[in-house]
């Protein structure tokens, strides 16, 4: 699944961890593991990176009688992570949680805490969870145009699918691309809220008028998801424009997860994030300069919103943002992609993405 070098580079950090542990034991003391506290409590945006970047608050799991069973979950886990590394095999993270039923009172009696534990071990090792030989039950989303993607068949066939030549489908991301290559000439990727809107955009072959790549995100994206236009930037160096609903939820979950990071998983965001991506709509000045249809916002957008001026490290180094996010709440309204369908279904492919792709100046950083 993962490459021979990734895998023993992470056999290698297991190994050395539980040496340690080992070591601590003949030693007469308590073994233990040190984790970064994973949440935004321990972040903060730094500019220069374009990433949430962990600030130093650790917390540790020791062998005492209070933590003797979540640390020997935490140990059993490290040790099936090495298992599937050394059989070059994998667990979705819902067979993990089915695999600790065997470990007698170490098992896990609800799958949350199980998923927990490896993130935790995630963040302790410095390596995602994928390259520990886990992945979810949820795969990525969608992509179509000029990109070739370069796969391998379990016997080792180098297998080329062309996302250009897939009818009126597309190309589903799976949810291990560690082995995915690409060639593409595409000039930038277009990422995408909704399924509807990337129906739409497809239906019309805005990818091949445009010569870029369409990426459905299906809300907020997938890990997979996010990897996969995180990798087609940095290698291929393709732009990345973010096209999302005009409301609190595009703004401040969907597109600052792919841009910066989650709060979740706020130790990968180097790994994950997308630093360069852009929002080109819908933004709240689109609403009015477009004459959109619009929702009134609910009590909690509007507690979304404020919270994101007042708390949000992201939304705090960007006066854009500020600005925005000011202005939405002074409309109290939201508007989503399909609005734009009020000048006729055809009149977001021809008029409103050209025009909002061509003019740098409405974008949001």
């Amino acid at each position: 699944m993962i490459s021979s070098k990734a895998r023993e580079d992470a056999k290698k950090k297991i190994i050395d961890v539980a040496n340690q542990m080992y070591n601590c034991l003949l030693n007469g003391k308590r073994p233990k593991l040190k984790f970064p506290v994973r949440s935004l409590a321990n972040a903060k945006f730094d500019r220069e990176r374009g990433t949430f970047v962990l600030i130093g608050k650790e917390k540790e799991r020791t062998l005492t009688v209070n933590q003797a069973k979540i640390f020997a979950q935490t140990v059993k886990m490290m040790e099936f992570s090495k298992e599937l590394l050394d059989t070059n095999d994998f667990s979705t993270l819902r067979e993990a949680y089915y695999v600790s039923k065997n470990w007698g009172e170490a098992r896990f009696d609800d799958q949350q805490p199980s998923n927990s534990v490896i993130e935790d071990l995630e963040a302790a090792l410095d390596f995602l969870r994928e390259e520990l030989g886990f992945i979810p039950e949820e795969d990525g989303s969608s992509v179509v145009g000029p990109l070739k993607i370069v796969d391998k068949s379990p016997e080792g066939e180098e297998l080329k699918i062309d996302c250009e030549k897939l009818g009126t489908g597309a190309y589903n991301i799976p949810n291990d691309i560690t082995r995915l290559e690409f060639e593409t000439d595409a000039d930038f990727i277009l990422a995408i809220e909704t399924a509807g809107m990337f129906a739409r955009l497809n239906a019309e072959k805005f990818w091949k008028k445009h010569n870029c790549i369409l990426a459905s995100l299906k809300g907020v994206p997938a890990r997979a998801t996010r990897r996969f236009i995180k990798r087609l930037n940095e290698e291929q160096g393709l732009p990345v424009l973010v096209f999302t609903d005009g409301d609190p939820y595009g703004y401040l979950n969907i597109y600052r997860t792919l841009k910066v990071g989650s709060g979740k998983a706020v130790h990968l965001a180097e790994k994950l994030a997308v630093p360069d991506a852009r929002l080109i709509g819908v933004t709240p000045q689109d609403i009015i300069d477009y004459d959109l249809p619009t929702h009134p916002l609910k009590d909690h957008d509007i507690k979304r919103l404020k919270d994101g001026l007042k708390n949000d490290d992201f939304v705090k180094s960007f006066p854009e943002w500020q600005k925005a996010l000011n202005q939405m709440i002074e409309m109290k309204e939201r508007a989503e992609q399909q609005s734009l369908a009020k000048y006729g279904l055809k009149y977001v492919v021809e008029e409103y993405l050209p025009a909002k792709i061509e003019d740098k100046r409405t974008w949001l950083p």
